[in-house]
């Protein structure tokens, strides 16, 4: 297997800011009710004429700066989206023209929630054949939980924002030492986005499934590798609520410090939230070296899975 290492990443999160009290004079609650339900106090909205592609660009560019990059050196993007604006074609060949980065190959991973992971898995496969690999995803959910139709326990969830990796042969900062990914569509119907329809989530099959699979899919990779939870230094778990989160660190047996969490910013980006939350933590943590770190993610569909890295 070609070594894989992610060499930086990126993150873009919008200016409007929408806090919990402008959000419950909407929903017919109370400011305090959305905390307690999800550990959420505010979330971004893009403005109406930023689209997912906008938010994609802006957080790939960030991260190839980081990087020391250029798109033009770029041999394949990824972008994993749940909230694209159209049938197709999908955001991704729309960031490459955004990006400047014409003629390789931009595909679309149309995944809501776990859609981050499953691009970075993906990408480190395929960095034998692609040496250079820019992992973006991007979510404009504020678009879909304004409508009117949308239960207010899911309307509260859900903010706007995009974070990036870029993956490549070269050694960086992470290697992918592992991963594995699942799927079980005998759930599909209790998270999912009709087109011209509005959001439906049976959440409490949802938090179920996620609370059991999670910790289920981070033993797997843990096992495998012959590692213990306490030999990773950082779990960095999609943040879809902060009550499930701490259900997972409960599972595992850990503290809950070592679940990096921004969702009371943020809320739930959707497949952007484990990417951002990964860019803000390496900015501020920078682990030691030889550190195990862990990223899980679980989503509609229903899709789950983690990823395994070792800090260079």
């Amino acid at each position: 297997m070609t070594d894989a290492y992610i060499q930086a990443f990126g993150a873009y999160l919008p200016e409007r800011v929408v806090g919990n009290l402008q959000l419950a004079e909407r929903l017919g609650c109370t400011p305090d009710w959305i905390v307690e339900m999800s550990g959420i106090e505010e979330r971004r909205y893009a403005e109406a004429g930023q689209s997912v592609a906008c938010l994609a660009a802006a957080a790939g560019k960030r991260c190839l700066d980081r990087a020391g990059a250029t798109a033009a050196r770029l041999d394949m993007i990824l972008v994993a989206s749940g909230s694209g604006e159209r049938r197709f074609p999908g955001p991704a060949v729309e960031v490459a023209a955004k990006l400047g980065a014409p003629g390789i190959p931009a595909l679309d991973l149309p995944m809501a929630s776990a859609g981050g992971l499953a691009a970075m898995a993906l990408a480190a496969d395929l960095l034998g054949r692609y040496p250079s690999i820019l992992v973006i995803a991007a979510e404009k959910m504020s678009a879909v939980v304004t409508q009117d139709a949308v239960e207010k326990g899911t309307a509260m969830l859900f903010g706007d924002g995009a974070g990036a990796c870029l993956l490549g042969t070269r050694p960086g900062p992470l290697r992918i030492l592992d991963s594995a990914l699942h799927s079980d569509g005998a759930y599909s119907e209790d998270l999912r986005l009709e087109f011209g329809g509005g959001l439906v989530m049976n959440g409490r099959s949802i938090i179920l499934q996620a609370s059991r699979k999670l910790p289920a899919v981070i033993l797997e990779l843990l096992d495998r590798n012959s590692l213990r939870p306490q030999d990773v230094s950082a779990f960095l778990l999609h943040q879809a609520n902060q009550n499930l989160m701490d259900r997972v660190a409960r599972a595992l047996g850990m503290d809950a410090r070592r679940f990096p969490s921004n969702i009371r910013r943020y809320g739930n980006t959707s497949s952007a939230s484990l990417l951002i939350a990964a860019s803000e933590w390496w900015d501020a943590e920078r682990p030691s070296p030889g550190a195990r770190v862990c990223f899980a993610a679980f989503g509609a569909g229903v899709h789950w899975g983690a990823a395994l890295c070792g800090v260079v």
